[in-house]
C-alpha cells in the first residue's frame, strides 16, 4: 500500500436514529440535531465550522442552512446530484481544505421520506423534470422498473442469477441484526420477519419488478446524519483518531447512443478515486456501496474493479461479503444498508459515517483490523442518467 497526500480528514460522524419521526419532525430539526451531535464527536463547535455542504433535501437552501445554525461560512456548496450528493460534497470539502477556504466542513441530511409516504421508485416521474422526458415518461417507466431493466439485462448478458443477486440481501441483512438501529428500524417500518435471511428467503419473497424481489428492494425510510471534515492540523487534536479522505471520483452517465445499462459511471470515478489514493480495491477491508436494489451493488462492484464486468454474480456467491469473512471480499454495507437499516431518499451520507465507524473500530459488524474503506454513491437511476462519487478512505 502506497497511500498518497493526506489533506483532509472526517473526525466526527452522527446517525440520526429514528427511521420513523411520525410526522413530528422536519428535516431541518433532523439536520440541526445530527450536526450538533456530529461536531460533539468531533470535540469540536458550531464556531469552528466555516464551510457548509447540504444538498437542500426539505427546501432548505445553503443560506438556510447557515441562518439555522446561526453560521457564517466561507464556504457553502448545495451541490445535489441524488443519491451520490454526499460523495461530492466530501470531494469538494476536501479540496476546500486544501485549497485553504476552509478548515471545518460540516455535512447535514435530513429526510422525512417516510413520514410524507414517498413512493420512491414506484411512481413515475413527471413531464418536464428531464430533458429526454418526452422519450420516458409516457412509456411509464418507474424508478424499479429501470433497475430491473438492468438487472434483466445483466442476467441476459452474464448469465447473473436470482439466487447470485440474493447474496447481497443476505450479507446486508446479516450485518442489519447486529445493529440495534437498524433493528429497531425494521421493528418501526413493521417488517413482517426481522431475522437474518436466506438465499431461498429472498427468491421465494415477493416479485416487485421482474426480475427484483421484495427483500432486493430498499426500505423508505426517514432519518438523516452529519459528518465533519476537517485540515490535518484540526483533526490531530480532535476526540478521535482521524479518518482521512484519500481519494475522490466524481463522474456521470447518461444515454447516448446506446450505452451500457450493465456499468455504471463508477468505470470513471473509482480509478480516479483509487489512483489518488494510491491504492486498488483489492486492498479495501470494507465496501460500503449504494444499495438501492441488490443489481447496484452488483454493478457497482464490477465498475470498481472488485472482479471483471460480469463475473459479480458468481465473485459475490458463498457469503463472502459478510463481515466475519476477512480475507475473501470487501465487507458489504456492515451497517445493514437502504435494504435492511435506512434509505430516506440519498443514502450517500451514511456511507461515509459507516465507513468511519468501521476505520475508527467502533462498528456493530466490525471487520478486524480495517484499515481502508471505499464509500460509493449513486445518484438517479442505474439505467439511464446518473452520477457516481467514489470516495476511498483510511484509518490513522
Amino acid at each position: 500500500m502506497s497511500v498518497k497526500q493526506r489533506d483532509a480528514a472526517i473526525v466526527g460522524v452522527h446517525e440520526f436514529p429514528s427511521r420513523d419521526v411520525e410526522g413530528e419532525l422536519s428535516p431541518l430539526h433532523i439536520k440541526a440535531e445530527s450536526a450538533s451531535k456530529a461536531l460533539a464527536d468531533a470535540g469540536l463547535t458550531w464556531s469552528d465550522v466555516d464551510g457548509i455542504y447540504d444538498a437542500g433535501e426539505g427546501g432548505a437552501s445553503g443560506l438556510t442552512i447557515a441562518e439555522y445554525f446561526g453560521l457564517s461560512p466561507t464556504v457553502i456548496d448545495t451541490t445535489n446530484v441524488g443519491g451520490s450528493s454526499y460523495q461530492f460534497h466530501a470531494a469538494h470539502a476536501r479540496r476546500a481544505i486544501g485549497a485553504g477556504k476552509a478548515r471545518v466542513a460540516l455535512l447535514t441530511y435530513g429526510s422525512t421520506a417516510h413520514s410524507n409516504v414517498s413512493r420512491i421508485g414506484t411512481g413515475g416521474r413527471g413531464m418536464g423534470g428531464y430533458p429526454a422526458d418526452n422519450l420516458e415518461s409516457f412509456a411509464g417507466l418507474t424508478l424499479i422498473a429501470n433497475y430491473a431493466m438492468c438487472a434483466h439485462r445483466h442476467m441476459f448478458e452474464f448469465g447473473t442469477t436470482s439466487e447470485q443477486l440474493a447474496e447481497i440481501s443476505v450479507a446486508t441483512r446479516c450485518h442489519a441484526m447486529r445493529n440495534p438501529d437498524a433493528v429497531r428500524a425494521m421493528e418501526d417500518l413493521e417488517f413482517l420477519d426481522i431475522r437474518e435471511t436466506t438465499i431461498d428467503d429472498v427468491v421465494n419473497s415477493r416479485m416487485i419488478a421482474d426480475p427484483l424481489h421484495l427483500l432486493e428492494c430498499c426500505m423508505i425510510s426517514d432519518g438523516g446524519g452529519a459528518v465533519v471534515i476537517a485540515a490535518p492540523d484540526v483533526a490531530r487534536d480532535c476526540r478521535h483518531k482521524p479518518v482521512w479522505i484519500l481519494g475522490t471520483g466524481e463522474a456521470t452517465k447518461y444515454p447516448a447512443g446506446g450505452a451500457d445499462i450493465t456499468s455504471s459511471a463508477a468505470v470513471q470515478s473509482g480509478p480516479i478515486g483509487f489512483g489518488e489514493a494510491g491504492v486498488g480495491p483489492d486492498e479495501m477491508d470494507v465496501a460500503m456501496i449504494y444499495d438501492s436494489f441488490s443489481i447496484t451493488v452488483l454493478t457497482i462492484l464490477e465498475d470498481l474493479g472488485f472482479c471483471p464486468k460480469g463475473e459479480g454474480g458468481r465473485w459475490v456467491e458463498g457469503g463472502r461479503l459478510r463481515f466475519d469473512r476477512p480475507g475473501e471480499g470487501p465487507a458489504l454495507n456492515t451497517d445493514g444498508g437502504g435494504l435492511s437499516s435506512n434509505h430516506p431518499g440519498m443514502r450517500g451520507i451514511f456511507l461515509l459515517i459507516e465507513a468511519a465507524r468501521q476505520l475508527r473500530g467502533e462498528s456493530t459488524a466490525q471487520v478486524e483490523g480495517a484499515k481502508l474503506a471505499v464509500a460509493h454513491g449513486n445518484g438517479g437511476m442505474l439505467g439511464s442518467r446518473h452520477s457516481a462519487g467514489t470516495v476511498v478512505l483510511g484509518g490513522d
